[in-house]
């Protein structure tokens, strides 16, 4: 049961369509479902104000499968499944109505929300960022968040980035993606008057140790308003990035 589930089941009890007592014994349903191999949580939204989401990486199709319809079946809207292969996706498609993004390894089960608000800007130092920033999109997109893309503009060719510095200053929240030094985040950190999330990369030559040289600069930049998630975790800055955006 989600927050605006919640607040409905509320006002019918005010309106008097249905009593205290029945509200309360729908409240009071178990809070997770036990399916052996995972137990679904079903509270999460009334929690975090976001229902959960399934990590699909070392899940079987049959797993991500049962999870899936469990949240669906006792009321989420929308089940967002990440690291999710095509092969996995193929797998589940007939099962579940999936939506499937290869781009950001993303799946969807429902659909998108109609309305989104505020602005976050994803931005990403080059083309092989991509994949990261898909992930950090939709997931923000599915969240309820205003996207704006902005992809190859990387310290290598400044100005494809400051061609954009409208969006940059008028964002709400802005998440950097880069790989080899990670060095986009601080520039962004210090044109912007928002808060920046970094996001280093696995993307780059052998001493940048799959990531970690750009996680170390980003770690370590001197522009202030930076805060850093794991390398290659889209998911993570996009869900922080939300939070941050729909704060009132």
């Amino acid at each position: 049961m989600e927050n605006e589930e919640l607040s409905k089941l509320l006002h019918c009890v005010a309106d008097g369509i249905i009593s205290a007592d029945d509200a309360l014994l729908r409240i009071r349903q178990k809070p997770f479902e036990d399916l052996g191999y995972a137990k679904p949580d079903l509270h999460r939204g009334i929690r975090q104000g976001t229902a959960e989401v399934i990590y699909g990486e070392g899940k079987t199709p049959e797993q991500i499968s049962g999870i899936a319809s469990s949240l669906v079946k006792n009321g989420q809207e929308l089940v967002l499944i990440t690291r999710l292969s095509e092969e996995k996706a193929n797998a589940l498609d007939a099962k579940l109505h999936l939506d499937y993004f290869p781009d950001g390894h993303i799946g969807i089960v429902g659909k998108m929300p109609s309305e989104k608000v505020g602005k976050i800007v994803i931005a990403t130092g080059g083309t092989s960022d991509i994949p990261v920033a898909e992930e950090a999109a939709l997931t923000a997109e599915a969240l309820g968040n205003r996207v704006i893309r902005l992809y190859d503009v990387g310290v290598a060719g400044i100005h494809r980035l400051l061609a954009h510095t409208d969006d940059i200053m008028s964002a709400r929240v802005i998440i950097a993606i880069a790989g080899m030094e990670g060095a986009l985040a601080s520039v962004i950190g210090g044109l912007a008057d928002c808060p920046v999330i970094a996001v280093p990369t696995s993307v780059g030559y052998g001493a940048s140790f799959g990531g970690i040289a750009a996680l170390l600069s980003m770690l370590n930049s001197c522009a202030s308003g930076i805060s850093v998630v794991n390398i290659d975790n889209g998911f993570g800055a996009a869900y922080q990035a939300s939070m941050i955006n729909k704060l009132r």
